[in-house]
């Protein structure tokens, strides 16, 4: 049996997949992602001694802003009324390291996955943008979905 792309004709052509048939139900999506520094940076993070300002709450905006503009960004994704957007931190000193996540909730047709995602990533850049004066080397690594529930496909955690 042939598998069915969602988001292709026969024809090859794409297309958004319609959702108008589905359920709505409650979405949740939480990603995660990792911005790894090294101590200098960070203990200036935690003093709130960087020179560009409170990195928390830039990067907390910064990532829900782009939740809100998802669909302007990922080809195909489907406009998404959010309910709800925020960012979480931890500060890690072993290694040395700004991990967060990004949680996305709507009650819809479609899931909120890649909300939670663009989020992310997006809160994870802009702590390195206002790191970036004192370190280059920066790292942004496991960014992931986490879990996600409500849907057809129920629920998801991660491994």
């Amino acid at each position: 049996m042939a598998k069915e792309f969602t988001h292709m004709h026969t024809d090859g052509t794409v297309t958004m997949v319609d959702v108008g048939s589905k359920r709505e139900s409650a979405r949740v999506a939480v990603a995660g992602a990792v911005v790894e520094m090294n101590a200098a940076t960070l203990d200036l993070l935690k003093r709130a001694a960087l020179p560009k300002g409170d990195v928390m709450t830039t990067a907390k905006i910064a990532g829900i802003m782009a939740a809100k503009r998802t669909s302007e960004l990922i080809p195909l994704c489907h406009p998404v009324a959010l309910d709800y957007v925020d960012i979480r931190f931890a500060i890690h000193d072993d290694p040395p390291s700004v991990r967060l996540e990004a949680e996305a909730r709507c009650t819809g047709r479609t899931g909120v996955e890649m909300e939670a995602l663009v989020a992310a990533q997006m809160a994870a850049a802009a702590v390195y943008d206002m790191c970036k004066a004192v370190q280059k080397d920066m790292r942004i690594t496991d960014v992931r979905l986490l879990r996600k529930s409500g849907g057809k496909s129920g629920e998801y955690l991660a491994p």
